[in-house]
């Protein structure tokens, strides 16, 4: 069986890792990783883009993407409209 480009991104949250934007077209041969990821948020995986830091010597280090976990605003509301 092969599995998709999505699906090894999502192995990869799903261990812990963080990814940049270059590090998923990098890894994963993916032309558009911003689709990729939004794929994943519309399974329902709660994907968070952290900004970069500037790091010691003043440059911006790369913003970066973490699976996280949905707060209960969110999942409550989620059931709401489920229901309604």
């Amino acid at each position: 069986m092969k599995t998709t480009a999505t699906s090894r991104v999502r192995a990869a949250f799903l261990n812990g890792e963080t990814l940049t934007a270059a590090q998923i077209s990098a890894r994963f041969g993916v032309s558009n990783p911003h689709n990729v990821v939004y794929s994943l948020r519309r399974q329902g995986f709660a994907i968070h883009l952290n900004e970069g830091r500037v790091g010691s010597r003043g440059r911006r280090k790369a913003d970066f993407y973490r699976l996280g976990t949905a707060s209960k605003a969110v999942v409550a509301a989620g059931y709401r409209a489920l229901t309604a």
